[in-house]
């Protein structure tokens, strides 16, 4: 058998697969090898660089023979900037890639396949993100301040002019508060920048681990007329975030094909693509049936995104969510939106022990849309409840296989569908949605 190659020598190899943090995937002398900037069918000329007992990791130095799928990235920072990891992949083609990362997923770790493939929700690749935390450090070296996002895999800021993925023209935005922080006295007590963006105003959070004096104040509030940006600071926790002057209308977005606004604060959740958002939402309308007559119950329904869209077609909705801020905003947004057969209740879901009295009722219909960690507790609940059917919504694929498996295993569901969404288009990050029935 022929030596391992040392790290720093180059040899030739053909890509095969793309690895969940977009990496092309080789295989030399029978061990996988990660190789950062390469597609599937390549051949390609690579230098051994770490090495490890299960797989091996090298920098791409040449592509011999590219992909079909392969584009030119339209961002100058591709390649150093972590925001994005798949521009250089078509955008069709990243698309295929999650539908089959989520597939392998619900096979590999819940045991099950869907019976049917949904066709993937394509929306903008561009100008599409309307949340965004930016860092912000005044670099010595440089004699100047830098705004964006960490380096790939480095814990260094990104040396950022712009960001192509940022919505509501705000693509120049890292430059512009690189310049704007460069002239505060503070610039060296400033770590990030919270971006918002509605429909028809944008924001600003300042993270401050000072006061700013009014000179620097002076400075926020002339930027955020100039850029017409509400600016709000934040001296310590999420209830310290308050308005740079007068306090401004809240932000708001609409949910295209229900008639339904709501309303956010500056540092609120909202689904980060908002086109990608109403289609989800319409899909999940559209998967959940629900009658007239139903009963539909809600969990992690955070500002009333699905609970005030599906009100309409369904008898009562009930919401649930962990966060007693979003759950207060979603009855809010209920008022603002005139529904009235919607109720919200706040429950630590994670913890089934303490639900509330919601939890005791039957439901005919049931949406779930949790954070990364799943949601095993409320699904090993699902036969109390006794929904006909479950939409899941998922930003994790890993955490809803393995809840899907118990739905099917143990809570006498059917995995009928199953799909991928464009919530994140050039990252490796997959938002997809499943629809369970129960079997008869």
């Amino acid at each position: 058998m022929a030596a391992a190659l040392k790290p720093g020598e180059t040899c030739a190899a053909d890509i095969v697969d793309l690895s969940h943090d977009g990496r092309g995937v080789a295989r030399i002398d029978g061990k996988a090898v990660f190789v950062a900037g390469a597609l599937p069918g390549e051949r390609v000329i690579v230098a051994i660089g770490k090495r490890r007992r299960r797989m091996d990791e090298a920098r791409l130095v040449e592509i011999v023979s590219a992909s079909a799928d392969r584009v030119a990235p339209r961002c100058a920072h591709f390649g150093v900037c972590g925001g994005c990891s798949l521009q250089h992949l078509a955008p069709a083609a990243q698309l295929a890639a999650k539908q089959a990362q989520l597939l392998q997923d619900l096979e590999r770790i819940g045991g099950v396949r869907p019976e049917r493939v949904l066709a993937p929700v394509a929306g903008p690749s561009w100008a599409y993100r309307r949340r965004a935390r930016l860092g912000v450090r005044f670099v010595h070296k440089k004699g100047r301040v830098l705004a964006g996002f960490r380096e790939r895999d480095q814990p260094y800021l990104a040396d950022l002019r712009r960001c192509e993925v940022l919505a509501g023209g705000l693509a120049d935005l890292p430059a512009e508060l690189a310049a704007l922080i460069d002239t505060l006295s503070i610039r060296e007590r400033l770590p990030q920048v919270e971006v918002a963006v509605g429909d028809e105003a944008a924001a600003l959070v300042f993270r401050v681990l000072e006061a700013p004096p009014p000179q620097d104040l002076q400075k926020l509030e002339e930027f955020g007329r100039r850029r017409g940006l509400q600016i709000h600071l934040q001296s310590g926790g999420i209830d310290s975030i308050r308005p740079l002057g007068a306090a401004p209308p809240p932000l708001r977005y609409l949910i295209d094909g229900f008639a339904v606004a709501i309303e956010f604060g500056p540092s609120d959740f909202i689904q980060v693509n908002g086109r990608i958002n109403a289609a989800m939402v319409a899909a999940a309308a559209q998967h959940l049936q629900a009658e007239a007559g139903d009963s539909v119950l809600d969990l992690f329904c955070g500002l009333g995104n699905f609970t005030l869209a599906l009100a309409g077609r369904a008898a009562r909705i009930t919401g649930v969510d962990g966060d007693p801020q979003l759950v207060d905003r979603a009855r809010a947004n209920a008022v603002l939106n005139g529904i009235g057969n919607a109720t919200f209740h706040t429950d630590n879901l994670f913890a089934p022990a303490g639900f509330g009295s919601w939890a005791a009722l039957r439901y005919d219909r049931l949406l779930l849309d949790p954070p990364r960690a799943g949601a095993r507790e409320a699904v090993l609940q699902m036969a109390h409840w006794g929904p006909r059917r479950v939409v899941y919504i998922s930003c994790h694929p890993a955490s809803m296989a393995r809840d899907a498996g118990v739905l099917v295993a143990s809570q006498g569901y059917r995995l009928i569908a199953a799909g991928v969404m464009d919530m994140f288009a050039h990252t490796t990050h997959v938002e997809s949605i499943a629809v369970f029935e129960r079997r008869a």
